[in-house]
């Protein structure tokens, strides 16, 4: 009879060990790249009342209508030794097909290229979720498109170690590293191909 008690126990106290041991269990997900990542997008209803607003202390960079985010992305911005510039600017120049004319680097490409003071821009490039730019404002493809496609010439950035949307719509933003990807082939980047592939929201082996 005891036998019996203890069979019938084990059957009803296993299963909760078995899944009070799986709760504790934590599992992590391994970090995206930007290539993966293709933000929201809500339309203005008055194309001249919107801004551009970055947080280099989240690296996050929001397109928003009055109070409403548009757009929401994450960012790499400048390291210590080379800032991104704080302030109040305006966007001046946009080019779809932009190549960096300095160097180190001249001639690799920085498609949808938003300048707001001469020689810093946002533009699509390589993500890292630490400061690690010259001073320029990274952004995954897709969201520097549709950035590129939501400002105008003349559209004010702000430029601040942090914004009012970093504890909300910032804070459910992936973490993006694309410190793994392999670097194209030089002669691929330095050909026209490059920004023909970014149209189609890809880049080499990246994207789709």
């Amino acid at each position: 009879m005891n036998f019996t008690k203890l069979f019938f126990s084990l059957l009803l106290v296993g299963p909760a060990l078995f899944f009070t041991g799986c709760e504790t269990v934590k599992t992590t997900s391994a970090p995206k790249n930007s290539f993966t990542f293709d933000p929201p997008v809500t339309q203005p209803k008055n194309r001249a009342a919107v801004q551009v607003k970055v947080s280099t202390g989240a690296q996050r960079l929001y397109v928003v209508e009055g109070n409403t985010v548009l757009l929401a992305t994450p960012v790499s911005v400048g390291k210590s030794s080379s800032p991104t510039p704080a302030g109040n600017f305006r966007i001046y120049s946009k080019q779809a097909n932009r190549r960096r004319f300095s160097q180190p680097g001249a001639g690799y490409p920085m498609p949808y290229w938003m300048e707001f003071k001469p020689a810093y821009g946002a533009h699509w490039g390589f993500i890292k979720p630490f400061p690690s730019t010259q001073g320029c404002i990274r952004m995954p493809l897709k969201s520097a498109k549709k950035t590129f496609d939501l400002i105008s010439v003349g559209t004010p950035i702000n430029i601040s170690i942090s914004q009012p949307w970093d504890a909300t719509v910032g804070k459910t933003l992936p973490k993006l590293d694309d410190s793994a990807l392999p670097n194209p082939p030089t002669e691929y980047m330095n050909s026209p191909q490059v920004f023909a592939d970014v149209r189609q929201g890809r880049l080499w082996k990246f994207g789709h």
